[in-house]
């Protein structure tokens, strides 16, 4: 393909911006910095809540804001919420039933509050970690019936993740909507939280025509971001699905896939 001019790059975060082990590689902070000089806009999306995204406000330089939660909330750098979306109180209670009766651990996020009923859930350390901060645990949902950002289902079962999805599918369909981020997580959020509006309300935010947007991901739910760009990379790590979404495929995060797409596709 041609590569067009491009003007504004949004990049999810885990799988993407970070190793897999967490961490930001000199190379990209070096390469955000040269987006910066450039005079290219950087943005950052993703799964995470808000705290998660913080992280990365002072590394990076950051002045855009952060899309948390697949774009179900955005902050400004300060965390001051620029827009929100939450899931319809009605079918909040549902979701959690469906994914209880599919064997999934659940987790609640409220606002910038992180709900598990079983610390010792699976991937509930990982997470901690990744976003450095814990979780509230409680005993029940039960008093959680507004305002809810996000809800998750987390299993190891290919199986139990799939049926998931499919009964949320057929009983909420429309009306939530249901990707995930990770092969262990199912990500359930207003259906207008997703990356693709993440990429229309950036570009109506910095008057960008979405053909001179690129946007960089490893996950499903980065296809529809992929969509809506003019400039689509898929990491090197990413499944082979994604990869066929998108444009060009880059290196792994692991081996400094962000920073050479930055520098073989953006930049050049």
């Amino acid at each position: 393909m041609s590569a067009p001019r491009v003007r504004l790059l949004i990049s999810d975060v885990d799988g993407t911006l970070v190793t897999s082990d967490k961490r930001l590689t000199n190379a990209t902070v070096e390469a955000v910095k040269g987006l910066r000089e450039a005079g290219i806009i950087f943005a950052i999306t993703s799964s995470r809540p808000p705290r998660g995204l913080s992280i990365f406000v002072k590394p990076l330089q950051l002045s855009t804001p952060l899309s948390a939660f697949n774009g179900g909330m955005v902050v400004d750098p300060d965390m001051r919420i620029v827009a929100e979306r939450t899931i319809p109180d009605d079918l909040v209670q549902p979701t959690i039933d469906l994914l209880d009766d599919h064997g999934l651990s659940v987790w609640v996020y409220q606002g910038e509050q992180w709900y598990v009923r079983d610390p010792d859930g699976p991937h509930v350390h990982h997470e901690s970690t990744a976003v450095q901060f814990t979780p509230t645990s409680l005993s029940s949902f039960d008093s959680l019936k507004t305002d809810v950002a996000k809800i998750v289902g987390v299993s190891d079962s290919g199986e139990a993740m799939a049926a998931a999805r499919v009964a949320i599918g057929g009983a909420l369909a429309q009306q939530v909507a249901a990707s995930s981020s990770q092969p262990y997580y199912l990500d359930v959020t207003h259906p207008l939280a997703n990356k693709g509006t993440v990429v229309d309300f950036l570009s109506q935010t910095f008057a960008v025509p979405t053909t001179e947007i690129a946007a960089i991901g490893d996950g499903h739910n980065d296809v529809l971001m992929f969509e809506r760009a003019g400039l689509s990379i898929a990491m090197g790590n990413g499944d082979p699905e994604v990869q066929r979404a998108a444009h060009v495929v880059t290196d792994s995060n692991d081996a400094d896939g962000f920073s050479n797409a930055v520098t073989n596709f953006v930049l050049k």
